[in-house]
């Protein structure tokens, strides 16, 4: 390929970004819908081999999609509710109680280590400074995500647009892969395909398995940790199943949050250590039984990548860009995989040897 046409397509491709960049915020319920379409489409496709048409099998499959959804939501929203107001209720009272925890341990400290008051006063300045710092970069970070996504799109849009988009897209979903394979270069449209089968692969598998992974340990956490009746236990148990998707994240967050609200709320230590041995039971299902089988290794990425994409995504595109972030590095992943097979079986890594002097 010459020069000049090198020019035009990164040309194409700056100017793409640019126009991605500015439409961002009306991309969601686009996003959204072709995702649950690719999601689907296996279902409709059986339905079809059953003798159900293409459109009608798409239809009853949305409906039974968007009905198991609002199902679900009908089941746990009240409870989540209940606990998020107690919580608001209650989040000034949780402060006050770690601030007069915090001054009895540092009261401790300066017993036992003979800590001068200057010191102490010098520790709570900068724990309070660092807190601030830390709060502040949480806040630019959550900003972000809502910026670039669910604060500017219109929540009602979301809501409407995206079961419609859905629909459409998985009615006609064998037809544009017809279409779009149809346009394949024809020298290179053998190759393209098994790439795209390779993707196909990874993503399908990847995103049925996260979903899975994330419902099976928002679950558990949740009623491991109503079990041991600590409060806000259902909220907090969800959040870090749907952080799960991040790897270390929700264990981590959800560990965290768990085992401090545990040792502001319980007398004894009893408690708090069921509380964190609910999360230790919990990344041991996951990382042994959970993920090797629901997710296993399609994604084919390291989990550092995983958690680049993530924040990458987030600062580039908001709460889209997080979305995208795990399937857009695989599809990377694949073609730098194949880019790499080939420098490898290239002359360009392994130079043939030069030709023996007469």
């Amino acid at each position: 390929m010459s020069v000049h046409k090198w020019r035009w397509m990164i040309g194409f491709g700056i100017l793409g970004f640019i126009i991605l960049w500015h439409i961002t915020p009306v991309l969601l319920p686009f996003v959204a819908g072709a995702g649950i379409a690719y999601f689907l489409d296996p279902t409709v496709d059986w339905l079809e081999r059953r003798g159900l048409g293409r459109g009608l099998g798409s239809l009853v499959t949305i409906l039974a999609f968007f009905l198991t959804c609002f199902l679900v939501l009908l089941l746990f929203v009240p409870i989540i509710q209940v606990q998020a107001v107690e919580l608001a209720q209650r989040l000034p009272t949780i402060l006050t109680t770690i601030q007069d925890r915090a001054n009895l341990w540092l009261v401790d400290a300066q017993r036992d280590f003979g800590v001068s008051d200057a010191d102490i006063i010098n520790l709570r300045a900068a724990a309070g400074a660092d807190a601030g710092k830390a709060l502040g970069y949480v806040a630019q970070f959550i900003g972000n995500l809502l910026v670039g996504g669910l604060a500017v799109v219109n929540i009602l849009s979301l809501i409407f647009v995206t079961p419609v988009v859905a629909f459409y897209l998985l009615r006609d979903w064998d037809m544009l892969i017809a279409k779009i394979d149809s346009w394949l270069p024809l020298g290179a449209a053998e190759t393209i395909r098994a790439q795209a089968r390779e993707i196909d692969a990874i993503l399908s598998g990847f995103a049925r398995g996260q979903a899975l992974l994330c419902l099976s340990l928002g679950l558990f956490y949740a009623i491991g940790l109503r079990i041991v009746g600590l409060d806000f236990g259902i909220i907090v148990g969800l959040l870090a199943g749907l952080l799960s998707f991040i790897p270390f994240v929700g264990v981590f967050v959800g560990g965290l949050t768990s085992v401090g609200l545990a040792v502001l709320q319980f007398d004894s230590w009893l408690p708090v250590i069921i509380v964190a041995g609910v999360f230790g039971v919990g990344q041991v299902l996951e990382g042994y039984v959970l993920q090797p089988w629901l997710v296993g290794d399609r994604v084919r990425l390291h989990p550092v990548w995983i958690i680049f994409a993530l924040l990458a995504g987030g600062t580039l595109f908001g709460f889209l860009g997080v979305l995208m972030a795990v399937p857009v590095m695989a599809v990377i992943g694949v073609l730098v995989r194949f880019g790499v097979a080939n420098y490898l079986a290239s002359e360009l890594y392994d130079p043939p040897p030069p030709p023996a002097a007469q």
